[in-house]
């Protein structure tokens, strides 16, 4: 049976489409400040991936199964598709499987390929209750956990709201599937599509700081693409929409509007 995710929404439906795709972790929501600071003029859509938010959380969590389900949902009308972490290797292998609904792709501090050993450390992390006394407990131990630096609080607040809640015995838990992000990172760590086979227009946003690395993959996706690829720097941490939220939406608007 074809399953549906939930999707947030912005700007005119017949407006040029843009799909974002976040991390495990993550929500659909979490795309607001970009869309509505620096996309307003395109139709943009962000859909909860299997295992979070509003979306189905029951298996199966498999690469093949987050696309069928996003081309379910989302439709065959080309799109510029950004993704955040693993969000970018699901929008690489789209592009790979269905490159006529990829126009344009964004790939922001991309999960594109963990190394075995890492992949597993963070799973087995990802086992244990991430629980919480308190809203605000929950986030500041955020700041610690995602290696923020230079992210308002605010934006933790924001982003926070309605996707960290207080469950049944009173601790506060994020609306995510622990078994769905379990799987998702051996996902990542399974061999992704060569970069030939993704040749289009692509802007690959890589942190300073960040702690998913991709020096091991920057000298073929530049060979690979050449000048079809824009590589961007910014400060902080992996998540660049909220350590560098300014940098990194800027370069978005930019690239999709060139």
């Amino acid at each position: 049976m074809t399953r549906t995710l939930h999707v947030e929404t912005w700007g005119d439906e017949g407006a040029p489409r843009v799909v974002c795709l976040h991390g495990v972790t993550g929500r659909g929501a979490g795309w607001h400040r970009l869309a509505e600071g620096w996309l307003e003029d395109f139709h943009v859509l962000a859909p909860d991936l299997i295992g979070h938010g509003g979306s189905p959380y029951e298996p199966p969590w498999s690469i093949t199964e987050h696309l069928d389900t996003l081309v379910a949902t989302l439709g065959v009308a080309p799109a510029a598709w950004i993704g955040h972490s693993y969000g970018g290797r699901l929008a690489l292998e789209l592009a790979a499987r269905r490159p006529a609904l990829v126009d344009r792709l964004v790939l922001l501090d991309p999960a594109i390929l963990l190394d075995a050993g890492i992949a597993l450390h963070v799973a087995e992390l990802a086992r244990e209750d991430r629980s919480y006394a308190s809203f605000d407990e929950g986030v500041e131990r955020r700041f610690e956990e995602s290696g923020l630096q230079r992210t308002p609080k605010v934006s933790v607040v924001e982003d926070l709201d309605g996707f960290l809640v207080a469950d049944h015995d009173g601790r506060w838990r994020y609306r995510y599937s622990q078994a769905a992000v379990v799987a998702s990172y051996g996902e990542m760590s399974s061999v992704p599509p060569p970069f030939e086979d993704v040749r289009i227009p692509t802007l690959l946003v890589l942190a300073e700081d960040s702690y998913v690395r991709y020096d091991d993959l920057l000298d073929a996706h530049q060979a690979a693409l050449g000048d079809l690829l824009e590589v961007v720097t910014v400060p902080g941490g992996h998540t660049v929409l909220w350590d560098a939220l300014e940098e990194t939406s800027s370069a978005i608007a930019a690239f999709l509007r060139d």
